[in-house]
This record gives structure tokens, sequence and C-alpha cells, in this order.
């Protein structure tokens, strides 16, 4: 990226006092001239945008939670991948550290234009590891205060990706990497409130195991949990474009969010210092 070109900070931050921080590392829509000049006219949609993310989420004052966001658009660098590019789903095609085609395979960047690997470092640099830094920082803030923290990391997806799963994908889809990131009991009872939902879907750990964030920071006998949430964007969204927010539908979902994020928060109040893990419990799903 080229020095003096108007930028953005990597994220945006809110400081809460409770064991929950809330993190939507795909939120953000912010690209650079220096890339944007080389991005195609699909780029420019932003199409694989976690959209109206914290619009949807806007209780989580309520909750006490701290709250990171992307500002930079997926497009410019995925801070849910490692920093090395591996592949979280091996056998599977998954998008890349910094994406050159869109989920349903339409190039990002002009013939040409691609980054090489200095700049792909740069954007590691410049913003995945300021908004890791932060994800650090934070976790331990909280677990200092607490004895221990919660991170809940926030996405949505179309409901329907050939390229990444088969068929409609489920409502709500948690993710614990097979439980190594997060107590079972708290998992179990997440799973459980979600399949109280009639008519709505739930999985726990079925196509989306929990991204690298997830997978990084998660670490329950550390006294760190971590749960990913990803969701049909048909939830709450219109998806395609301009990808309208329908609040008649957020005001149904909203309520069960609230209530995830509750589980979540009482289940760390009440366990403390003291919560650990247990062994891999399996995939476990509701259809209600």
């Amino acid at each position: 990226m080229l020095l003096g070109e108007r930028s953005v900070a990597p994220y945006r931050f809110r400081h809460g006092s409770g064991v929950l921080l809330v993190s939507m590392p795909h939120a953000g829509t912010f690209v650079p001239h220096s890339v944007g000049r080389c991005f195609t006219d699909a780029a420019a949609l932003r199409c694989d945008t976690d959209w109206h993310m914290p619009r949807l989420y806007d209780f989580l004052e309520t909750l006490d939670a701290s709250v990171i966001v992307a500002n930079y658009s997926r497009y410019v660098i995925d801070v849910n991948r490692p920093p090395g590019g591996e592949n979280l789903y091996p056998g599977r095609e998954t998008p890349l550290l910094c994406p050159l085609d869109t989920f349903d395979r339409r190039p990002l960047y002009r013939e040409g234009c691609e980054p090489d690997a200095a700049e792909i470092a740069r954007r590691v640099d410049g913003i995945w590891k300021a908004y890791h830094g932060r994800l650090a920082r934070e976790l331990e803030r909280i677990r200092s205060l607490h004895g221990i923290a919660l991170l809940w990391d926030a996405h949505s997806i179309v409901s329907h990706a050939p390229r990444l799963f088969e068929g409609r994908l489920p409502d709500f889809n948690l993710g614990t990497a097979e439980d190594a990131s997060c107590d079972p009991r708290l998992s179990t009872e997440l799973l459980s409130a979600l399949g109280k939902h009639s008519p709505h879907t739930a999985v726990l750990n079925g196509r989306f195991k929990g991204g690298y964030i997830t997978r990084r920071f998660g670490r329950p006998h550390e006294g760190v949990h971590a749960v990913q949430l990803e969701m049909a964007q048909s939830l709450y969204m219109d998806e395609t474009p301009p990808y309208a927010f329908r609040e008649d539908l957020a005001t149904r979902v909203r309520p069960i969010l609230h209530e995830q994020l509750s589980i979540a928060r009482d289940w760390a109040v009440a366990a403390g210092p003291a919560a650990a893990a247990r062994g891999p419990t399996g995939n476990r799903a509701v259809s209600s």
C-alpha cells in the first residue's frame, strides 16, 4: 500500500468490563486506493462481506461486552486466516489470506494485478497483526480481571454457497474446533438453546468448525474459551445487492443472539477460573 494514501485504523473497538469479547473480523468494507485500483467490478460489490453485523448485534453494550470490528474488507486481507496462508479445512476449497476471487469464483483482481508476496506481507504487518494484537491484549485483560475470558467470533454468510458447502447452510452454525477451543459443557448448552427455536436449524462443528481466530485464541485449559457463530444471512438481510438490512427479520433473530451471548456470559461468570475442558464430543445437530 502506498505511503500517504488515505487509510483507516485496522479495527474499531468498544471497551466493556465483562467477561465477553465479541470479534467481527469480516464486517469491514474499507479498501485503500492502491488495492482498489487493481480490483474488478465484482470486487467493488464486496459481496462476501459479513454485512451489518454491528447493527444486528446492537445489544452488546447491555451485556457489558468488549467489541472489536474489522474496518478493512476481507478482500484486502482476511484476519480470520493464518498469516502463512495454511488451509484450515484440508481437502476443501476455502478463501485465501488475501483472496483472489469471490465465493462464486469471480476474479477480484484485474489480470496481472494480483498481490505478490511482498504486498501480502505488508498487509499482514499493517492490518492482520494489529487486529490479532488487540484480540490478544483484550483477552489477557479480561482473563486477568475475571479469571476467565469468553471470545465470541461473530460471522454471517449467504445461505447457499456451492463452492464452500452443499445445499442450504443451517441457520446457526456453532464452531468450537471439535470442542478444542471451548468447554463442551458450554457448547452443549448453546446448541440445546438453539434447538428450542423452531423452525430454525442449528449445528455444532458441522461445515464451520471455527476459523483461525477461534482456533488460535481458544485455550480452555488457560481460561480462554472461544466460540464461532456463522449465521445464514437470510435470517436478517437480503442476500443479493444492495444487501439491504431487514429490520423485520432482524427483530426475530436478535432475541436468539442475545440469548446465546447471555448463556455464554453467565456460564463464564459461573465457571470462573476453575473452568476446564473435556475431550471432543463430536458433531451434534438440531433441526426443529
